[in-house]
């Protein structure tokens, strides 16, 4: 809804009442000023923040390493539910345990200092990967139970 669209509805029904009633072509007069006031200041507002709210969500979740592509027949596994306080290296030495681990990673805040509690763990081969996922499934880690699956949005190398 624009602000010319409000002038002339309130322009009709000042016309309209002001035969009848003075007072109130006045009141729909002032109303149609004000919200159009409201309705520019907010506006102007989100034009003169040059975007700033999108430009923080897309900043929102940023990892210490980028996502790459995995090997193809490689496995890529998230890993939820991670203490704050656990570590890349940490995390790659307790799958290390079912067998190779091509990459590990935690997702960290924009400013890549705080974990976001979650993680993903890239193993190349899919046996050991899917007894990854059974054994550290709802295993408590740190005083946490982990959240362990095969991660759904991957971007494969071929």
């Amino acid at each position: 809804m624009n602000m010319v669209f409000l002038a002339q509805t309130a322009t009709q029904t000042a016309e309209k009442c002001s035969k009848c009633c003075p007072p109130h072509a006045i009141a729909a007069i002032a109303g149609a000023l004000v919200v159009g006031g409201l309705i520019g200041y907010f506006i102007g507002r989100r034009v003169a923040s040059g975007g700033k709210a999108q430009q923080k969500r897309a900043a929102r979740v940023v990892s210490s390493t980028p996502r790459q592509p995995i090997p193809a027949g490689s496995v890529e596994i998230y890993v939820g539910n991670l203490s704050y306080e656990l570590t890349e290296d940490q995390l790659r030495k307790e799958f290390e345990k079912f067998g190779t681990v091509g990459s590990a990673r935690i997702v960290t805040d924009k400013n890549g200092q705080r974990s976001k509690g979650f993680g993903f763990v890239v193993m190349p081969n899919r046996p050991e990967a899917e007894a990854a996922i059974a054994a550290m499934s709802e295993k408590e880690f740190m005083g946490r139970k982990m959240r362990v699956n095969e991660a759904k949005n991957t971007i494969v190398n071929d």
